[in-house]
């Protein structure tokens, strides 16, 4: 056998060796990492249930037996919205989302046959947790989910364990320029007036509420607006948005009725808010520590869907919140 050949063998030979001595350390090592770093992912699921004859979609997810958070989702979006804190919370909560009917995946009946009102999406949202044999549980509550949650708790106060407040208004002052063309709907319900309000459901105005007075636009995912905008534009759809921005005016002779719940039960609350929301502006956060002085406020530099922004900040502040308040010890 020539040098050549001789050399490129030995070094073949000691390569080999290393590597098999190698082995055992490294697979040592691999079999440690996996050992010790264990990464546990909840599961989430997706039903459907008839409701007073209405098909209503709910997100799911959780231990069975964990204490209830309830998530009441915004306009236009659904519970699509809670899709990145559902699994956070999903390790130690059993976390409930549904769609109110003419969101996300629920049924959207006919305008003319079905009452789009925040009276009725209460008892929709009660009759599901009915199904679901739930009678206790946190809330979530954002932008239409505030009226729809404080409606629930109106039904069944002894049934809210907590409250998590997120751009969602219970106070006249939280009304400001914006809503203007919808008071002017509430005042007359004239086609003229109604038809003013069509620019609320158009792609821009979609898009808008996502992106405006964002700390960051990097932060925000696009597929939002194209999630929610067809769901928007499916035929009749519109109609069933006009008639809730029309009802929403039935919330505010509530507002003191919603008050006088937050000061007889004193819910454990946590107020986390886009301080840069036009639709919601800060201006309705403050006035709730007049009734729940021992609420936490924290006001956040986003706009009005602020999980969407601030999802870092916000969950461990959320789960903090809930692991302090719903502890089981």
């Amino acid at each position: 056998m020539n040098k050549s050949i001789m050399s490129r063998t030995a070094l073949a030979i000691a390569i080999a060796l290393s590597a098999s001595t190698a082995l055992p350390a490294t697979s040592y090592a691999a079999k440690k990492v996996v050992a010790t770093h264990k990464l546990v992912v909840p599961q989430v699921t997706y039903h459907t249930v008839d409701v007073d004859g209405t098909s209503v979609f709910y997100r799911e997810a959780g231990p069975a037996d964990a204490p209830v958070v309830l998530l009441l989702h915004g306009f236009p979006t659904s519970s699509h919205m809670f899709r990145n804190l559902i699994p956070i919370l999903a390790d130690k909560y059993h976390v409930i989302a549904p769609d109110y009917p003419g969101f996300g995946q629920s049924e959207a009946p006919d305008h003319t046959k079905f009452a789009y009102t925040f009276g009725h999406y209460a008892d929709i949202v009660d009759g599901l947790l009915g199904k679901l044999n739930i009678n206790e549980y946190a809330m979530y509550v954002m932008d239409y989910g505030a009226p729809v949650g404080y409606r629930l708790a109106l039904k069944h106060p002894d049934r809210v364990s907590a409250l998590i407040v997120q751009n969602g208004n219970a106070y006249e002052e939280g009304l400001k320029e914006f809503w203007d063309p919808i008071k002017a709907y509430w005042k007359s319900d004239t086609p003229a007036n109604r038809e003013a309000l069509s620019m609320l459901v158009a792609p821009e105005t979609t898009k808008f509420q996502y992106t405006d007075g964002m700390s960051d636009i990097t932060h925000i995912d696009p597929d939002n607006w194209g999630h929610d905008q067809p769901l928007l534009d499916r035929p009749g759809n519109k109609d069933i948005q006009l008639d809730l921005f029309h009802d929403y005016g039935t919330n505010v002779p509530l507002y003191p009725k919603f008050q006088q719940f937050f000061r007889d039960k004193k819910p454990p609350t946590l107020i986390v808010w886009g301080k840069n929301d036009k639709i919601f502006p800060a201006d309705g956060a403050s006035p709730y520590l007049r009734d729940l002085p021992h609420a936490e406020m924290h006001l956040l530099d986003t706009g009005h869907f602020a999980l969407e922004d601030k999802l870092p900040e916000m969950a461990p502040m959320i789960h903090d919140f809930l692991d302090r308040k719903l502890s089981r010890n």
